[in-house]
């Protein structure tokens, strides 16, 4: 078989062997983060980049090249289009970076993350820092490799969700500031939310965690639920996305409220169309699209009304102390307090927490800012946006696993996705008119139906924001997300919003 026929059966053919070592990549990652001992860091870190070059060597082939050139110089359909985009994108920017950098970013990747958990648990910043300084240079070495003209932070970002920069990140964020103040300042002047902290045994916990994601859609014969330092989901090949969450006695509702997120992440890898591995299009369109499907889940539903008036019929069969008026639930759960910690920030608060990372990365990127002054300056940013200051380093500057792998440029994707969830949920309410009642009834299918539609089975044919724009229409994200904000919390508070 030659021609443009050939090229792609050997492509995909080429890109779904990659796959498989991506999958047992991934086996090993998702065990470092749950069940590794720490005795076995070092040899888990060789195991890794040994995968992660493998899998390097593979892409730059030469052939891979070849292939789709033939392909671009052929008429594709949508699909293979994308596909073909896509990969493209991903050898153009594996050609630029040495394999010996690759192997040595995997390596530096797993120490990182062992002496972050050591770091975090023992509240100690210098068992992280050093460790740290290298992340950050080698990854401005290897960004200085992709692009050594553009920013370096626009060639991480790209990694994550392509055709976002710097510059666009300003705008957007600086808008979306400026409304959040107005409504935090109009919530200030009301009169606070007594708090109520839930507290559940922990095997209550397990057990109800397990029948909520369970009912939202995520599904648990193709995936399973464990337990990490800092909860994530990865996908181990089709048929296996697994999620992990974190427990807090004290907290429910926080708890909760993770294992919802990652239940969204996992919703979203089960429904991308994994019939088409290799093709390069049956991932997710961008990680702020990812988020966009964990955060619609924690928030738009797990916040709302009807769904707590649901949870609330479940709470009771374990604690019927909690009694069944659940009015103080939704305000328990929407309640606005400038807090420390990021995942567990109310919505008006939390993208200020992202807006602070990006501010610090950005610092650090631009050599403005030197890891050994990470933690004042995070103390800074914190009274600066949000009038509190962490007294440890374990809730300020260790709170978050992503520096450890060095993930610089993935935080932006958390506002990404609320951005994008505010205008889904927008169209999702006209699409599916019964859409509360159903969730007052613990019934979910219709929402998840309505993403696989629109959202899940594309996978990334097109990338994220056309992706969106075809499922909501012309829509201003900034706008919707302000005016979901003031309806939920500032109705609660009885605040006011200026004309």
């Amino acid at each position: 078989m030659g021609g443009a026929d050939g090229a792609w059966s050997e492509l995909t053919r080429h890109f779904g062997d990659i796959e498989l070592l991506e999958n047992a990549r991934a086996v090993l990652a998702w065990d470092q983060q749950t069940y590794l001992p720490a005795r076995g860091a070092e040899a888990r870190g060789a195991q890794l980049a040994h995968l992660t070059g493998l899998s390097h060597r593979a892409t730059i082939d030469p052939r891979v090249r070849t292939w789709l050139d033939t392909l671009e110089a052929t008429p594709l359909d949508p699909i293979r289009a994308g596909g073909v985009r896509n990969l493209r994108r991903t050898v153009d920017r594996a050609v630029r970076v040495p394999t010996e950098l690759v192997e040595r970013f995997a390596a530096l990747q797993s120490e990182a993350f062992g002496a972050w958990v050591q770091a975090k648990q023992a509240d100690r910043w210098d068992l992280f820092a050093p460790v740290l300084e290298r992340v950050v240079e080698v990854s401005l070495e290897r960004a200085a490799a992709i692009d050594s003209a553009g920013h370096p932070y626009d060639a991480v970002l790209q990694e994550f969700d392509p055709g976002t920069t710097v510059s666009s990140l300003r705008g957007v964020f600086g808008r979306l500031q400026q409304g959040l103040g107005g409504l935090l300042e109009a919530i200030a002047a009301r009169p606070p939310i007594r708090a109520r902290p839930l507290s559940l045994a922990e095997a209550h916990q397990v057990a109800l965690h397990r029948e909520v994601t369970a009912a939202l859609g995520y599904d648990y014969t193709a995936g399973r639920l464990d337990f990490a330092e800092h909860p994530f989901t990865v996908s181990l090949g089709t048929g296996d996305v697994r999620i992990t969450t974190h427990l807090h006695e004290g907290d429910l509702l926080g708890g909760l409220s993770g294992s919802i997120h990652e239940a969204g992440h996992g919703m979203y890898e089960q429904g991308l169309p994994r019939d088409k591995v290799g093709w390069g299009m049956e991932g997710a369109a961008s990680m702020g699209l990812h988020e966009s499907q964990s955060r619609f889940w924690e928030n738009w539903v797990g916040r709302s009304r009807p769904f707590l008036d649901w949870l609330g019929g479940r709470l009771a069969a374990v604690a019927p102390e909690l009694g069944a008026d659940t009015r103080w639930l939704y305000a328990e759960a929407n309640r606005v307090t400038p807090g420390l910690i990021r995942i567990h920030a109310d919505e008006v608060t939390y993208n200020l927490h992202i807006i602070i990372r990006f501010e610090l990365e950005l610092a650090l990127f631009e050599r403005q800012l030197r890891v050994a002054d990470l933690p004042e300056a995070w103390r800074e940013k914190y009274r600066e946006h949000l009038g509190v200051v962490p007294e440890t380093f374990r809730e300020g500057v260790l709170q978050d696993v992503h520096w450890s792998g060095g993930a610089f440029g993935y935080f932006p994707s958390y506002t990404l996705g609320n951005l994008y969830a505010a205008s889904l949920a927008r169209a999702l309410e006209g699409a599916v008119p019964d859409l509360w009642s159903e969730v007052a009834e613990g019934r979910f299918g219709g929402i998840l139906a309505w993403l696989r539609q629109n959202i899940h089975q594309h996978g990334h044919v097109w990338d994220a924001p056309e992706l969106v724009r075809r499922a909501v229409g012309e829509r201003d994200s900034v706008s919707d997300l302000l005016d979901h904000l003031w309806s939920r919390h500032g109705a609660l508070y009885g605040a006011v919003r200026p004309v």
